[in-house]
């Protein structure tokens, strides 16, 4: 959860880069309508736990500042909309579309304003002009999901997949480096299947070789999380040949087990995520991949979840986001009868956040002694290349430093600036 603190309103942003992209076009629309006191709650539904964590942030909002307009928008309020419009906390629900607009920040007196999200084909036609204090900015290249993954609602919040065409986002990859960013995340729900929907059908990586190719000037460019069942052969290609391109790919695992992908209808089986890490790993050898685990899916047994853990070391995964499997209402996998006891899901979860843990230690001991180039974020700290964090003494926010890794202190690496 993050908050963005604004001149006329608040910002409360839960889950994903896409809402965080969001929350900054919103923050933009609240300032054009002149809303005052005004609180807006950007809700993620990924999990039971997000949800519970968005109620308990709008009902804190409320107790905080009491006379606040206080909006909830984002993909929990696009499933189930009445639900937070009976909260006596909120004054107003508005979609997932509907907060991409500007009018939708124009008090009318509607407590409800969320659109069929599955009729939607168009993308926002919105750009920002850079994300307030950051030196690494979002950028939004698809929106929605074409795949019904047993465990996940989120389509039902988001829609199907509408990608962004190139020129837009070109053109907005120019103005957040005119503006001072020096580093470009391309985001969305399922980036790898951007173009699928637009003229000629543009894959993945013709965008980013081309978006390259025409801001020279970005200095780094990085990708959210990728489906290994489709990584086409232009971002291989881009990954090979494109050191603005950085070596950090995030990829959507889920699941080491093959029964168990099956069942959670993924596109991938186990040895395809080990290849898809082989064969990136082969192209740029100094590559690292972070992933994805679900612990507990229904039906997953010792000897599966085993599978799941020794995917870790098979995959030389080196940044985990887990999850316990959260029964999700309307989802095919919550009607599975054997499901896994809550306590155990959260057992199951903790340990591979403990193996998660220990092979980014075994990483971070890796670079010490190495040289790399870090984007100062704030001062002293920033990311490398690697998305590892380092500690840094000197740089302005949005500059990349040259440093020689020296050592590790609480989880981050150590960099003393290298003499130009």
């Amino acid at each position: 959860m993050s908050h963005t603190g604004l001149a006329a309103a608040k910002v409360i942003t839960f889950g994903c880069r896409l809402n965080a992209y969001e929350s900054e076009v919103m923050r933009d629309h609240a300032q054009a309508a002149g809303l005052s006191k005004a609180v807006i709650v950007n809700t993620c539904a990924v999990t039971a736990e997000a949800e519970r964590q968005a109620r308990q942030a709008i009902r804190r909002a409320r107790r905080e500042h009491p006379a606040a307009r206080l909006i909830v928008t984002g993909c929990a309020a696009q499933i189930d909309p009445t639900s937070y419009a009976a909260m006596p906390e909120v004054d107003q629900v508005i979609g997932n579309i509907e907060k991409m607009r500007p009018e939708s920040f124009t008090p009318t007196g509607e407590r409800v304003r969320v659109a069929d999200i599955m009729a939607v084909r168009e993308t926002a036609g919105h750009l920002i002009s850079g994300f307030s204090g950051r030196a690494r900015a979002f950028v939004e290249v698809q929106q929605g999901c074409d795949h019904r993954c047993t465990f996940c609602v989120i389509p039902y919040g988001r829609g199907n997949n509408r990608s962004v065409p190139m020129g837009e986002i070109v053109a907005q990859v120019r103005t957040l480096v005119a503006g001072g960013c020096a580093e470009v995340v391309l985001t969305g729900v399922d980036i790898a299947s951007y173009g699928g929907d637009l003229p000629g059908r543009p894959r993945l990586g013709q965008m980013v070789r081309r978006l390259l190719r025409l801001v020279p000037e970005l200095p780094r460019l990085r990708l959210s999380s990728l489906d290994p069942a489709a990584i086409d052969a232009d971002l291989l290609r881009a990954v090979a040949e494109e050191p603005r391109l950085m070596p950090h790919l995030h990829l959507s695992l889920q699941a080491g087990d093959n029964l168990i992908l099956k069942r959670m209808k993924r596109r991938h089986l186990r040895a395809d995520a080990i290849q898809a890490c082989e064969t990136l790993r082969t192209l740029r050898p100094d590559a690292v991949f972070g992933a994805d685990l679900i612990a507990g899916f229904p039906t997953e047994d010792d000897a599966m979840f085993d599978n799941t853990a020794a995917l870790i070391a098979d995959c030389g995964l080196t940044y985990l986001h887990v999850f316990p499997y959260s029964q999700r209402r309307g989802t095919p996998a919550a009607r599975i009868s054997n499901q896994v006891p809550i306590a155990m899901r959260k057992a199951r979860a903790e340990r591979l956040r403990t193996l998660g843990a220990a092979a980014t230690r075994r990483f971070l001991e890796s670079r010490v002694g190495d040289d790399a180039r870090v984007l100062v974020e704030k001062p002293g700290f920033g990311h490398c290349e690697h998305f590892a964090p380092v500690d840094v003494a000197t740089g302005a926010p949005g500059e990349i430093v040259d440093v020689r890794l020296t050592g590790i202190a609480d989880g981050r690496l150590q960099g003393r600036v290298l003499e130009r």
